[in-house]
């Protein structure tokens, strides 16, 4: 019976004691303490399994917002918040970060970057926009899609597009585009850059780099009956993607008469067969249809509009840009830096310690 009952006590200490366990935790000292409910629920945030989860569902809302053009922001964002709680709390509730700086370091970069990746999909903006040659991006944007806390002010920014050439192969393969661009400062000095689509124009945080859209722009003088005269470019198709289909439909400012106009020439601006490059026609003519007249106008030519004068000026070209704003992207190259040289750091910690051939 006495051993009976002392293998019952064992037995009732042993259970109590693993009870006890969860319900304590040891600390970097050795000594045991309580374990608050604070504590409890870090660990659960920490927990791998809800890592594995979470990345899981980051896969998932990166499909979803690749499939889904107006739901890009929400199902990346979350998850990547979520996964920087995660591994927080992990740096939070595990003491080998305590004793090791590098790995610390190295783990704090990476919240940083999950949370810089989720503040650049709020704030992001992305968009297209025509310009014509010897004229200034005025803010609009053509297509456009942006995050929903977007706060950048492009309606203040501006460049004109002096020129651009761009090169072909034979078989019509596209070299590069060299675009001269010009821009002044916020202290009002003027600046020159050649821009491509690889080397943007960067002003307030904004990138504009060149496309392959780019084509003609018949240039006009509009004087209305009342009101100041306005000066402007209607932009054609892309070219050559659209060469026989050089026509545009569009209404003067301040006026109620729809004109449609088409670039007419015969002549082959870019020959397939050998190298050339993107150049205005030589010669060329602007059919007008205005209702049922119709109309061929020479630079110079004007007609007369029941509310107005339209001129043509003559033929320009115009550059199609690509737009892009992230604020976030310097701040994710520091943050990167600083991750590959902690890890190194760590890894050499690690390994100095023992003799290669030990």
């Amino acid at each position: 019976m006495i051993g009976d009952g002392t293998t019952a006590r064992e037995y009732t200490t042993t259970a109590w004691n693993s009870q006890q366990t969860s319900l304590l935790h040891g600390s970097d000292d050795g000594q045991i303490r309580p374990v608050s409910p604070s504590a409890r629920f870090l660990r659960k945030l920490a927990s791998l399994r809800l890592t594995l989860w979470l990345i899981a569902l980051l896969g998932a809302g990166t499909a979803f917002a690749y499939l889904r053009e107006g739901a890009r922001t929400w199902p990346l964002v979350i998850p990547l918040v979520l996964l920087a709680l995660n591994l927080l709390a992990a740096v939070a509730t595990n003491g080998v970060f305590r004793r090791q700086i590098a790995l610390l370091v190295f783990h704090l970069s990476l919240i940083v970057l999950l949370l810089l990746v989720a503040a650049g999909r709020l704030t992001y903006l992305n968009g297209h926009a025509g310009v014509t040659v010897g004229t200034a991006f005025d803010g609009v944007l053509a297509v456009s899609e942006q995050g929903p806390w977007h706060a950048g002010e492009l309606s203040k920014v501006s460049f004109v597009n002096k020129g651009f050439t761009i090169e072909y192969a034979p078989g019509l393969q596209r070299g590069a585009t060299r675009n001269l661009v010009a821009w002044a400062d916020r202290q009002g000095h003027w600046h020159e850059a050649e821009i491509g689509d690889q080397d943007p124009l960067i002003v307030e945080n904004y990138r504009f780099y060149t496309t392959f859209n780019k084509g003609f722009a018949p240039t006009f003088r509009w004087l209305p009956k009342t009101g100041e005269a306005m000066y402007g470019s209607v932009q054609l198709p892309p070219y050559p993607g659209n060469q026989f289909s050089q026509a545009a439909e569009w209404t003067p400012p301040a006026s109620s008469v729809s004109v449609w106009v088409m670039l007419d020439f015969d002549e082959v601006v870019l020959d397939p067969e050998r190298h050339t490059s993107f150049r205005l026609p030589d010669g060329y003519k602007l059919i007008v249809r205005i209702g049922s007249e119709r109309h061929e106008m020479h630079p110079g030519d004007s007609i007369e509009l029941p509310d107005g004068r339209l001129e043509f000026d003559g033929l320009r070209s115009w550059m199609g840009y690509r737009v892009f704003y992230d604020w976030t992207l310097p701040w994710l190259l520091a943050a990167c830096i600083v991750a590959i040289a902690s890890l190194g750091v760590h890894f050499w910690q690690r390994f100095a310690a023992k003799p290669w051939d030990a």
